[in-house]
C-alpha cells in the first residue's frame, strides 16, 4: 500500500473566469472544489492509477469533514488525525480562460497544539507498519516544529517502509537530514539544499550528486515543461517531457510523485519508472483540476517521454 501525509490538507476551490480583473467584481463562469493539498493530490492519482492509497494527515473543522468525505466519495480510505484547534484550509486557484494564468490564495489552517503533533507521530508510525512507502508533501502547519518531516522520515524508515519527501524551506531542509528515500525539489530548492547556485544543467547534476552522496536513494529536480533531471541509486538521468496544450499545470509535480511511488511499489527498471512519473505529470496538465489524470492518457503519452542516461 502506499500512503499519503498531507499535514496541511485543504479545500481545493478553483475559479474559471473569462477575464481576470484585479480589484474588480468577478463572475466564475466554472466552480470545482474538491479535496486538496499536495499529498491528497498524490493520493488521488494513484487512485485514478488502479493502485491501493491511502490518504493520511490532519483535518480540522467542518472544511475537514468535507475533505474526509469527498475522499470516501470517490473511493479512497482515509486516516486523518483530527484537530479541534481550527478548520481545515481553504486554497482558491482563479484561472483566466484568455490568459489562462492562474492566481491562487492559500489560507495557513489550523495550528497545532502538542496532542496533535503526538497524534501525528503515532499514526504515520502505525501506518508505515503496513505500507511500502509513504509520501510526505506540502507545507508543515502552524504549531509543528520546522523538525517534523525528519521525525517522521526516521519513525517511516524504522517500520521498514520508503519514506518520500516533496517540501520546501526549512521543512525540506531537515527533513533531507532524514536521508528519505526520495525528494523532488525544483531548482531554487535544491540551490537552498546545497547551499550554493544551481542555474545551469551542470551545476543541477552536481548538486544531485552531492544529494545522493550524503544517502538520498532519488533526487529529481523538475523543470516545468522541459523535463527533469534525476539521480538515482548512483546514476543520472534527462527525461523530456511531451509537449502538450496545458490546461492547469496545478498538480502536475504531486502527478510525478504519484507515478514514481507507483513504479517505485512495483519495483520497475528506474528508466521505467521516470517516464511513466513524467507521463503522469504531463496527463494532469490536461486536465482542468489538481490531481486529476486519466491512465488513457498517461499510456498514451508515456511513448513521447525520452528518457537518456547521463
Amino acid at each position: 500500500m502506499i500512503t499519503t501525509v498531507t499535514l496541511n490538507a485543504a479545500i481545493d476551490k478553483t475559479y474559471y473566469l473569462d477575464h481576470y480583473q484585479f480589484g474588480k467584481v468577478n463572475r466564475a463562469s466554472q466552480v470545482y472544489a474538491v479535496p486538496g493539498g499536495k499529498g491528497i493530490n498524490v493520493a488521488r492519482v494513484v487512485h485514478a492509477l488502479g493502485q491501493p492509497v491511502t490518504a493520511s494527515g490532519v483535518a480540522g473543522g467542518k472544511n475537514g469533514e468535507f475533505i474526509t468525505e469527498g475522499l470516501q466519495d470517490i473511493g479512497i480510505p482515509s486516516d486523518f488525525v483530527r484537530t479541534a484547534n481550527g478548520e481545515s484550509r481553504l486554497c482558491l486557484n482563479m484561472i483566466s480562460l484568455d490568459s489562462m494564468a492562474s492566481t491562487e490564495v492559500l489560507e495557513p489552517g489550523p495550528v497545532l497544539s502538542p496532542d496533535d503533533l503526538d497524534s501525528i507521530r503515532r499514526k504515520i508510525a502505525e501506518l508505515a507498519g503496513r505500507s511500502s512507502i509513504v509520501a510526505l508533501s506540502g507545507s508543515l502547519p502552524a504549531g509543528a516544529p520546522k523538525t517534523l518531516y525528519k521525525e517522521l522520515i526516521a519513525l517511516i524508515k524504522e517500520k521498514g517502509a520508503k519514506a518520500f519527501l516533496d517540501a520546501s524551506g526549512e521543512a525540506l531542509v531537515h527533513g533531507v537530514a532524514a536521508k528519505p528515500d526520495f525528494i523532488k525539489p525544483n531548482e531554487d530548492e535544491i540551490a537552498a539544499l546545497i547551499g550554493s547556485q544551481a542555474d545551469s544543467e551542470e551545476a543541477i547534476l552536481d548538486a544531485i550528486r552531492r544529494l545522493m552522496e550524503q544517502g538520498i536513494a532519488c533526487v529529481a529536480v523538475t523543470l516545468g515543461a522541459s523535463g527533469s533531471l534525476v539521480g538515482c541509486e548512483g546514476r543520472c538521468y534527462r527525461v523530456q517531457a511531451p509537449a502538450v496544450e496545458a490546461v492547469n499545470a496545478v498538480g502536475c509535480g504531486d502527478s510525478f510523485v504519484a507515478g514514481m511511488a507507483i513504479g517505485q511499489s512495483k519495483d520497475w527498471p528506474i528508466e521505467h519508472r521516470l517516464a511513466y512519473a513524467t507521463a503522469t505529470a504531463t496527463a494532469n496538465a490536461l486536465t482542468k483540476q489538481a490531481g486529476e489524470v486519466y491512465a488513457s492518457d498517461v499510456e498514451r503519452l508515456l511513448a513521447e517521454v525520452r528518457v537518456s542516461e547521463i
